[in-house]
Formats: C-alpha cells, sequence, structure tokens
C-alpha cells in the first residue's frame, strides 16, 4: 500500500536529485570555460566570486532578464515548445542512472525503502533502463527539429536538418557498441551492469575495449560536441537551430546541450568504467570522480581537434563506426559462446 509519507520521500528525492543535476550542468559551463581558458593559456571567468565560481549564477540571472524576442513569422506553439522538449530529454534519463548503492537500513520513519526505490542510489531501477535512456534521449532530436523549423529562418532550418541526419547516423552505433555490454552482462538494467563490473579488470573498457572507443566518438557525435558541432557551425548557420532564440529559451538550449554531455560521462561510467564501484572512498564519491574524469576529457577534446567538414562526418559514422560496431558485436558472441559459455 502506497503511504504519504512514501510519497513526500520520492518527491522529495527526485528535487534533491534535480537540484545536484542542474548545479552540475550550470557548473560544468564554468568548468568548460576555465578548463579551455588553461589550454589557450588565458584566465577565463574570474571576475565574480572567488576563482570566478559565481559565473554560472550571474549568467543565470542575466539570461533571465534579457529580452523575450518571438520572431513573426514563427509558429508560436511550436516555437515555445521545442526548448521544453529538449531540456526534458536531457534531464529525464536521469532518472534511471545509478549513481551509488544507496542507503544502509531497511526502513526510514517506518517506511520501507525498497518502497519506490527510496533506498537505492538510483531514482528509478527498471530491469530496461538502457532501452529507457536510448527512447528519451533519442527524442530530443523532435526539439531541434521543431526549434529549426518554427522559427522560419532558413539558416535555423539548414542547422536542424543537420542535427536530425548527424543523430540518426551516429545513434546506430552508438546503440550497437552498447549490445557487447549488454551480452557480457545478460541484463538490461544498469544496476546490474555495475555490479557485474565488481574488479577493475572486469570492467569492460577493458573487456569490450573497441565498444569503449566506439562509444566515446559516437556519444560525442550525438551530443554534437566538437569535433562534430555542425549544428551550430558558425561560419556556415550563424547559430543553427537556435539562432532565433533568446533570453530563458535560448537558455534551456544551452542548457540541455550541458545536460546531454553530463549524462553521456554518467553512461560512460556506468556502461565502461564500472560505475560506482571502487574501494575504500564512498559509492556516490567514485561516481563522481568518474564523471567529473569523463567530462574533463570531452573539454579537452574540444580544447584540441578542429571541426571535421560535413560529409566527412556521415562517411565515418556510416562506413567506419557502424561496420566496426557490428564487427564488435559478432565478435564478443562468437567469444563468449565458445569461451564463457562453455564454461557456464
Amino acid at each position: 500500500m502506497v503511504t504519504l509519507g512514501a510519497i513526500v520521500l520520492v518527491i522529495i528525492k527526485v528535487l534533491l536529485a534535480l537540484g545536484v543535476i542542474m548545479t552540475a550542468i550550470a557548473y560544468i559551463t564554468l568548468m568548460e570555460r576555465k578548463v579551455l581558458a588553461f589550454l589557450q593559456v588565458r584566465l577565463g571567468p574570474n571576475r565574480v566570486g572567488p576563482w570566478g565560481l559565481l559565473q554560472p549564477l550571474a549568467d543565470g540571472i542575466k539570461l533571465l532578464f534579457k529580452e523575450e524576442i518571438t520572431v513573426a513569422g514563427a509558429d508560436k506553439v511550436l516555437y515555445l515548445l521545442a526548448p521544453a522538449v529538449v531540456m526534458v530529454c536531457a534531464l529525464l534519463p536521469f532518472a534511471v542512472v545509478p549513481f551509488g548503492k544507496g542507503i544502509v537500513g531497511e526502513s526510514f520513519l517506518g517506511i520501507p525503502l525498497d518502497q519506490f526505490d527510496l533506498g537505492k542510489g538510483i531514482l528509478a531501477d527498471i530491469d530496461t533502463g538502457i532501452l529507457f535512456i536510448f527512447a528519451i534521449s533519442s527524442l530530443s532530436v523532435y526539439g531541434v527539429v521543431l526549434g529549426g523549423w518554427a522559427s522560419n529562418n532558413k539558416y535555423s532550418l539548414l542547422g536542424a536538418t543537420r542535427a536530425s541526419a548527424q543523430m540518426i547516423s551516429y545513434e546506430l552505433a552508438l546503440g550497437m557498441s552498447v549490445v557487447g555490454v549488454l551480452l557480457l552482462t545478460g541484463s538490461l538494467s544498469l544496476v546490474k551492469i555495475v555490479e557485474d563490473q565488481d574488479w577493475i579488470w572486469k570492467w569492460n573498457c577493458f573487456r569490450q575495449p573497441l565498444a569503449f572507443l566506439i562509444f566515446l566518438i559516437a556519444g560525442s557525435a550525438e551530443v554534437c560536441r566538437t569535433p562534430f558541432d555542425f549544428v551550430e557551425c558558425e561560419n556556415e548557420l550563424v547559430a543553427g537551430y537556435q539562432t532565433e532564440y533568446s533570453s530563458m529559451k535560448f537558455g534551456m538550449f544551452y542548457l540541455a546541450e550541458y545536460g546531454h554531455l553530463l549524462l553521456l560521462s554518467s553512461l560512460v561510467t556506468t556502461l565502461f568504467l564500472g560505475g560506482w564501484q571502487g574501494p575504500i572512498l564512498p559509492p556516490f564519491v567514485w561516481f563522481s570522480a568518474k564523471v567529473f574524469f569523463m567530462l574533463f576529457f570531452f573539454i579537452w577534446i574540444r580544447g584540441t581537434y578542429p571541426r571535421l567538414r560535413y560529409d566527412k562526418l556521415m562517411h565515418f559514422g556510416w562506413k567506419v563506426l557502424l561496420p566496426a560496431s557490428l564487427v564488435n558485436v559478432v565478435a564478443t558472441a562468437v567469444i563468449y559462446s565458445l569461451y564463457l559459455g562453455g564454461k557456464a
């Protein structure tokens, strides 16, 4: 029987998780600016607060109070709906990402902690967690396409078209790269995938090195990070699909981009780097440290490599990454059936 106390605890847990995620997204923007400044021998933001730590707050206030503009020729409903779709698709997948073992104990104030996954380090432990993430995150392309089309701007529409082609192309390789991990684990649950990596040499980055590399590249293209940032290629498309957006509508697109980057780093950590597994330190600390490392890696890539040519991007996705991911799935299945399957 569902009690009022259990519902309240669920709401509190969701609000706490949302607060942590939104704060992390805000400070990823500062982290990127600081790391890029270091790589380019600059100072970066250092005026607002000590070491520039209040810069995300200042940026948020600026976005809230900037003039709200809606272009005259836009489709008003879709124009307003697009940023919300992208933002929701960036945040909702975090519900099934495990960030720790959870609370020790069986009850709190008489409420069973196993009810609604209250005692677990996850908002919703579902058996098909990885499918849920792919299903929701892939819907964000609709928000991008709607934003570009509803703006009634040719540059925005071209950026949205590029985004849809790029995301569909690299989503295939991204999904296929995870199949090898699922074959080894025997489950679609992200919690079980983490629990299966209970020793460092069982981390899937060692057991599935090709899949790990494909996931990094395809994931970077999926979230449109440099060198795959063609949807907002400023020397060709002004600002792409978000050209006609201002104030917090632009802010939602902006935060969603970094939300997807945080989600990608969390997925790499969960699927290939052992998740919250690690000695001595608390599980959440291990999870956060690995996610921070992956965020630094993606920012480092942005500060190192130039943008590719668009035809090279599509060629690489369809003719290199997709065949490589298929080869990895076949090789994993053959090796598993010959060796691991025989031992089982």
